[in-house]
């Protein structure tokens, strides 16, 4: 099976480290003309350098913080003037932890705008062009926790749930025009993100960082984190032609840690 994505263009958020890197990496390598987001411009030059550009791709980035909602709707605004996009890549960094009593209105307000009104506003900035050239594929970046949610992760279980609902419903709407909505349900992988949060568990049960992350990761049946370049292969096969069946799913990539059901 080769699956190819030369002539594609791509947008794939928090794409300075971590999952979205990996899957950014994944895309340019199999041809795709990529476009990273993220909070960090030394970053993203650093990752614009690594990404192949063999097939005569001119990748580009773009510069905006996630938790600065109109900020970003700008960024956005002004990108889609002149660019058009066939696959995008729903990534944002995560909310703080803290449990059901541990947050105030405005942190549910917050994490509501970074985690939902940026998927929404930019999905629906690129499906025009998706619609006009009955091609799309849009991959959305969600939680192992929508399934079972985490005690200590209460902001990003309520608005993660939110996004995968809208986009369940989004993904009928628009699936005769030949344009998937898929979401995968991340489970523990190495990176930034899952160290900070091994650190808030240390903190909120007074364990060490070394017990907190074991903890978590004998949860998971494979007793380890994922590597971000195996998100990079599921997110390339859901991009491509072969994946063209494949819509409104949750994905579960989390080493064996979801129930059946």
């Amino acid at each position: 099976m080769i699956i190819d994505l030369a002539g594609k263009k791509a947008l794939v958020g928090a794409a300075s480290d971590g999952i979205g890197k990996a899957v950014a990496l994944q895309f340019a390598q199999l041809g795709a003309e990529v476009t990273i987001v993220s909070r960090n411009e030394n970053k993203l030059k650093n990752v614009l350098e690594e990404l192949d550009s063999s097939n005569g791709q001119k990748h580009q980035y773009l510069v905006t913080d996630y938790m600065d909602f109109e900020g970003t709707k700008k960024v956005y605004d002004d990108y889609f003037k002149l660019n058009s996009i066939d696959i995008l890549v729903n990534n944002t960094n995560g909310p703080k932890t803290g449990n059901s009593l541990q947050n105030s209105t405005e942190d549910f307000q917050q994490a509501f705008d970074l985690l939902f009104q940026n998927t929404v506003y930019l999905t629906q900035a690129a499906l025009p062009e998706m619609q006009k050239n009955k091609f799309g594929r849009i991959i959305n970046v969600a939680s192992k926790y929508v399934k079972q949610p985490s005690d200590h992760l209460v902001l990003s279980n309520t608005m993660r749930i939110a996004v995968v609902s809208w986009m369940k419903t989004l993904s009928k709407m628009v699936a005769e025009e030949n344009i998937t909505v898929n979401t995968v349900l991340t489970g523990l992988f190495d990176t930034e993100r899952m160290k900070s949060l091994y650190s808030g568990n240390a903190e909120t049960l007074n364990i060490s960082t070394e017990e907190a992350k074991k903890r978590m990761l004998d949860q998971t049946p494979m007793k380890r984190a994922g590597k971000p370049e195996e998100y990079g292969y599921l997110a390339a096969f859901l991009a491509s032609d072969l994946a063209a069946y494949l819509t409104g799913a949750t994905i579960p990539l989390d080493g064996g840690h979801s129930d059946f059901i």
